[in-house]
């Protein structure tokens, strides 16, 4: 595993996957399971996904018990979002990991810079990567985004604004821009 610019790592052959501790938080967008190495947050996870839920059935997951580093990195996680569902956050400051290939880091360090209650496209993030056409390759990486709303995902919207794919649905998509006020809440 290695870090890159606060956040990942690359994929590597003779990785060996170090056990995950884990933890459970209720959020206004259902509950959340949250993953940790003894270094760095690891994962976020929605009830249900296009990835399917957190394998917490996995024997080298175990819940965390509150002690340790992975423990104390959790118990930062769930403050950290806790306040930003209440309205007194809007960044994060924690120590994260992800595996992926080095596209994909440079594309989830890219999200980080989306500022909050704003969003972006593919198209735009795909530019500023320094690659015009690549805004398939680039909603490809944002697909698989570990860490989604820490490493925000959810800012990223279709070339007419469209809401468009999100690991945890579209309806906690447009949960979390109305959250932020990127988007108008329908109805309102």
């Amino acid at each position: 595993m290695r870090r890159f610019d606060g956040l990942g790592i690359h994929g590597q052959r003779d990785y060996v996957q170090p056990m995950t501790t884990y933890s459970r938080l209720l959020t206004p967008v259902g509950e959340l399971v949250l993953t940790a190495s003894d270094t760095a947050l690891t994962g976020v996870y929605f009830p249900t996904s296009r990835r399917g839920g957190p394998p917490t059935h996995h024997a080298e997951w175990i819940e965390s018990k509150g002690e340790g580093p992975a423990g104390e990195i959790l118990a930062r996680t769930a403050q950290q979002l806790s306040d930003y569902f209440e309205g007194r956050r809007t960044t994060f400051d924690l120590p994260l990991e992800a595996l992926g290939s080095a596209f994909e880091h440079r594309v989830w360090n890219s999200l980080r810079t989306i500022p909050y209650g704003t969003t972006t496209t593919y198209g735009d993030l795909a530019r500023r990567l320094g690659d015009a056409k690549g805004s398939r390759a680039v909603g490809a990486a944002n697909g698989k985004n570990p860490i989604p709303i820490i490493v925000p995902c959810h800012r990223v919207v279709g070339a007419n604004g469209d809401l468009t794919g999100f690991g945890g649905g579209l309806e906690r998509k447009r949960w979390l821009l109305e959250h932020e006020g990127a988007l108008m809440r329908l109805g309102a």
